[in-house]
């Protein structure tokens, strides 16, 4: 029904007429998609309109800023974690001004989690930087070299400081014979990466990509499901959820065969 108000409003045809076109069938399921993708897992739901917290619900968010190697794959690690809201990949801990991919300056490759406190706590996105990369490795993160691949962990305020702290320090009572590398830095400027790093896993996903429609690039960085579907598309969600997000796909994905064909593939 929304998907027809919405033709009706925006395409001025006849409903009739309109449904027999490929085109806007393929519309209408993007449509549908857009507004009604929500998945249920325990007490948290994947929503991209009503599970974001905003200010005028009376609910705040916080973000945390952390390095660890390449953005695209830390994007990901924390995209379908309980609680995170959005997640941006881009530039921190350095002075140059408006650092690029190719030239970063003394900036690492960084990844800005805007998270609901009330889901999950600031040392349990801890836990995850700790486990999804080697705090242990110099210059360089897994098969990327480069002081851009930095490990760090940025902090806004004294408590975020001491639980960064402490958590080094157990992390580092792991690794006898190896030190931890990770810096604890103030966050300075964060800067966001040019649009075609945002999700980039969920970028190599054609099917995926096509179910979100099209979103200007500042509304599909920022999305929620987005957010979501980019872990999912990286294979980063814990099995129930994988499974779940599954479900509700195959739902429109069966509805556009030649989509269903991508997807299956």
């Amino acid at each position: 029904l929304l998907a027809v108000k919405y033709l009706k409003k925006y395409f001025w045809v006849n409903l009739q007429t309109a449904m027999e076109s490929r085109f806007v069938l393929l519309f209408c399921i993007v449509f549908c998609f857009q507004a009604a993708f929500a998945i249920r897992d325990g007490s948290w739901s994947v929503s991209s309109s009503s599970s974001s917290i905003s200010a005028d619900s009376g609910s705040t968010t916080r973000t945390a800023v952390f390095a660890l190697g390449c953005f695209w794959r830390a994007e990901a690690v924390f995209g379908c974690l309980p609680g995170v809201l959005r997640t941006t990949a881009g530039y921190c801990g350095g002075l140059k001004e408006n650092p690029e991919f190719r030239n970063t300056g003394d900036h690492a490759e960084a990844v800005e989690v805007e998270y609901d406190p009330q889901v999950i706590r600031y040392d349990q996105l801890l836990d995850v930087f700790w486990s999804s990369h080697d705090p242990t490795q110099i210059f360089g993160q897994g098969p990327d070299v480069g002081d851009q691949y930095r490990s760090i962990i940025f902090v806004k305020e004294d408590g975020e400081a001491r639980f960064a702290t402490s958590s080094k320090e157990r992390e580092q009572a792991k690794h006898k014979e190896n030190l931890v590398t990770t810096e604890i830095q103030q966050t300075g400027t964060f800067y966001p990466a040019e649009v075609e790093h945002q999700k980039f896993e969920l970028r190599r996903k054609a099917s995926l990509m096509q179910l979100m429609g099209e979103l200007a690039a500042e509304e599909f960085a920022r999305s929620h499901a987005a957010t979501k579907l980019n872990a999912y598309a990286a294979g980063m969600c814990p099995l129930a959820t994988q499974k779940a997000i599954e479900d509700k796909l195959a739902l429109f994905l069966k509805a556009w065969p030649n989509l269903y064909q991508i997807f299956s593939r």
